[in-house]
């Protein structure tokens, strides 16, 4: 049995808990609590497989059209409070140059960002995962939140089976 755990915490430049960004930090998690977050997150494989599904060839144009789609649905702000981008949508722009974070700022919806690398066996265990990326979160982290993105999420993906599993290392 293999229990997903998504890490949801509020991105700050180096993602400390310093006394200017106090505020921030409750006034983001407080609105985050209120309603629905979307995950919108997918990666280039997934949302390809996806729009496979529909004859839908996977270019940087046609992930845009989809994404302004999902971003533009009317009265998603009644429902959302926080919306998980990937890398590539907390940097694009609708149709008409206006940047989808913006597009969410001005519907009171948080832009958030997904900041793992994605999953990889862990070496000397049962075929467990760890999730990549700490080793540039800082760095990461610094930029996501000058693009606008207020919050992050990490994955993390737990094996449990037996008594050994999951291993002290994995955890």
């Amino acid at each position: 049995m293999n229990f997903l755990f998504l890490f949801l915490f509020v991105c700050t430049p180096v993602f400390s808990l310093q006394i200017n960004f106090h505020p921030e930090l409750i006034d983001t998690a407080s609105k985050l609590a209120t309603k629905g977050i979307l995950a919108m997150e997918e990666s280039f494989s997934t949302i390809g497989k996806h729009f496979e599904t529909i004859c839908l060839e996977n270019t940087i144009e046609n992930r845009q059209a989809y994404r302004q789609l999902l971003l533009s649905c009317p009265y998603m702000e009644n429902y959302v409070s926080g919306v998980i981008l990937h890398e590539e949508t907390l940097f694009q722009k609708n149709n008409d140059q206006i940047p989808f974070v913006n597009t969410l700022q001005k519907r009171n919806i948080i832009p958030g960002i997904k900041v793992d690398k994605g999953l990889e066996i862990l070496p000397g265990t049962d075929n467990e995962y760890w999730s990549r990326g700490l080793d540039s979160l800082s760095l990461k982290a610094k930029k996501f939140y000058k693009q606008g993105a207020r919050f992050a999420k990490w994955r993390a993906v737990f094996k449990i089976n037996t008594e050994k599993v999951p291993s002290t290392l994995a955890i």
